[in-house]
Formats: C-alpha cells, structure tokens, sequence
C-alpha cells in the first residue's frame, strides 16, 4: 500500500508541474499589445536599416510594426489622408506642408546621408569630379541617358530641384527614361542602359556589388545633403490613426539606443555608415 501511494502523488504532482508550465509558456508568448503603420521611403528600407531598428522597437514597445516602403511623395499622400500613424521620408519642404496642414505633427530630424550621381566608369558625358549643376548640364548636352525614379519619391523631387535649378528640362528628351519604380530597381535599369541615375548613397552601397561597372562620378556638393526626418500622423485630425503609438516611434527613433544602430549602420559590411545621426 505505501508504495502504491508513492507511485499516485508524483503522478499528480507532475501533472500540477505541467499544468504551471504550460500557463507560463502562454503569458510569455503574449500577443503584441497594439499595432501600427509605418510608411517610409524605401531607401530605409533597401538599404536594411529598418530590418534591424524595427524589432529592436517592437521588443522595447510590445508594438506590432507594419512598414509600407514607397515614394516620400506616397508616404506622405498617406500621412495626409491618415492612413499611416508614423512617416519615416526625406522631402523637408513637403514635410512642412503637412506640419502646416496639421496632418502630423511632433516631425524631429532623425539622421541624414548624401545623393550622389553614379553614371558607368566609361562616363560618357564627362562628369567625373564636377559640380551638380555642370554634370547635368553636360548630361543634358551630350544626350548620355538618365534613368529617373520618376516616382514622387524624395529623390526624384531632388533630381527635379537639380535639373530646375540648371535651368533645364529633360523631361520630353528621348534619352531621358523614367521607371516609376524604387531606388533598386532604378539602379538595375541604369545599369543596363549604362546611364547616369541620382540615387541616395545608403542604397547604392547596399546594392553596389550588383553594379559593379556603376561607379559615384558626383559627390560632395552641398546641395546634395539628404536629410531624413520622423514624424507621427496627426490622431485630433485623422480619428483612425494610432496617436500613442505614432509618439512611441519618433520618440524611439531619435533616442539614444537608435541614434547608437544608425551611426554604427552599415560599417562593418561596407567601410563606412550608410546614414549618420542628426537629432536637433
């Protein structure tokens, strides 16, 4: 008899065993608290950027990040008609436009990089080492093709703010092709009309093995700078839009912890960081 009894109670003290275990497997595979919608321009996410800041947010946060990559032109469309709760572009002055419109609001500078010109080593044109309004120029006279974005992306508001200011307009020119497409692809149809293409450096360095007769023939200009900024949508104007966690993101992006991944960024696969810190 008492060994039948010792035989019954580590049977149900295993079973209570089990039972606790399986209760705190579920308490800590919980379900994110919340959700919300990040759109961006794809350089961020091309160059894996947001690969690595994202879930480092999500685990901090208990928030759940749906990222929508396209054009600043698109990120912002959708920042204006709440369909996003945070934005992640680089078009200041059509930032400021929904600054003014309140359609976001708590818009902090985030990081920054540079445009460069790549155009093939065999440079047709001859714009190796000149100024941007001299590289166009002699793009635009020699008739060399230009592959553009074409997109409404903040870099194809640049490139246009570039051509503009060389007072030049190529946009009916023969040579002058347009993808409506992301800086990647961009890049690969550049590379097989060999033409020249505005791109931002971070995902030109993030694809630039696959380019390897691509090469920067314009870098350094002033007017070049390529400023990132993060915002939250507006939750008092658009009803639908998760406010709390919008705030959650831009106060996220520009604390320490992620300033620390942007600048270390990209320098152990190629050399250098692709973007650097620019909190205000």
């Amino acid at each position: 008899m008492v060994a039948c009894t010792n035989n019954e109670e580590p049977t149900t003290e295993n079973a209570d065993n089990k039972q606790t275990s399986e209760v705190t497997e579920t308490t800590e595979t919980k379900e994110p608290a919340q959700e919300m919608i990040l759109a961006t321009t794809t350089s961020t996410q091309d160059s894996g950027l947001l690969d690595v800041l994202i879930p480092i947010f999500e685990e901090k946060h208990n928030v759940k990040v749906k990222t929508i990559a396209v054009g600043t032109g698109q990120a912002l469309a959708m920042g204006e008609q709440g369909e996003a709760d945070a934005l992640l572009t680089h078009a200041p002055s059509s930032e400021e436009k929904l600054v003014e419109s309140q359609d976001v609001v708590n818009r902090k500078r985030v990081m920054y990089n540079d445009f460069i010109i790549v155009g093939p080593k065999a440079d047709p044109a001859g714009i190796n080492g000149a100024d941007v309004k001299t590289a166009f120029q002699k793009i635009f006279e020699t008739g060399a093709t230009f592959v553009s974005r074409g997109d409404d992306s903040g870099t194809h508001k640049m490139e246009l703010t570039l051509w503009a200011s060389a007072e030049l307009d190529p946009t009916t020119e023969s040579w002058y092709l347009e993808t409506g497409q992301g800086m990647g692809n961009t890049l690969q149809l550049s590379t097989e009309k060999e033409g020249y293409v505005l791109t931002d450096r971070a995902t030109y360095l993030a694809h630039a093995k696959n380019f390897n007769h691509m090469v920067i023939l314009v870098e350094g200009d002033d007017v070049l700078l390529n400023i990132y900024h993060v915002m939250q949508v507006n939750n008092e104007k658009h009803n639908l839009v998760n406010g709390g966690a919008g705030k959650l993101f831009v106060d996220f992006m520009v604390s320490d912890e992620a300033q620390a991944v942007i600048k270390e960024f990209g320098i152990d696969q190629y050399g250098q960081p692709l973007f650097f810190q620019y909190t205000e």
